[in-house]
């Protein structure tokens, strides 16, 4: 052990200050974020309305599902159950919100686009190509209604299919 390099876990190890090269990627990372939170500040209002948007979609689908898993308990199968996930920042768009409904591999997308557009996603199975996907205008909110009820129905189908 006399070569001068400390045991690891010991707090010599640490570096008392930052080195110059991580003071530097600290500061590149800053003069991103700033630069990128300049961008987007101005999509701020949008996403908290899509935001909004999607917890009452994920309100009416959580009613829908809850309906849904009564009926089938009733009917003698209590095993069919859906879950729905909380709402989220979207994975893939950066100025939109999710929440997904799912049964083991089977899931459903519900996306809400700061840009005014509900894109429903699938139902697909994970690891298969998503799709199919329905977009409509958050605004219309009997139409997403119905579209949201044949969403989840084709979502409870196939999961609940053998």
């Amino acid at each position: 052990m006399g070569d001068g390099i400390p045991p690891a876990g010991s707090h010599a190890s640490v570096p008392s200050r930052p080195s110059s090269a991580s003071v530097a990627l600290e500061a590149r990372l800053a003069a991103a974020g700033r630069s990128l939170g300049a961008r987007e500040a101005a999509h701020g209002a949008a996403l908290e309305a899509a935001r909004r948007r999607c917890e009452a979609l994920r309100a009416l689908a959580l009613g829908a599902v809850e309906a849904f898993h009564a009926a089938a308990r009733d009917a003698g199968a209590p095993h069919l159950k859906l879950e729905v996930g909380a709402a989220r920042l979207d994975e893939k768009h950066v100025r939109a919100f999710e929440f997904e409904v799912r049964r083991g591999r089977h899931v459903g997308i519900v996306v809400v686009k700061s840009r005014g557009e509900v894109t429903l996603v699938g139902p697909f199975r994970t690891g298969k190509t998503e799709g199919p996907c329905r977009s409509l205008l958050v605004d219309a909110e009997v139409e997403t209604a119905e579209a949201l009820g044949d969403f989840l129905e084709r979502l409870a189908e196939e999961a609940a299919t053998p």
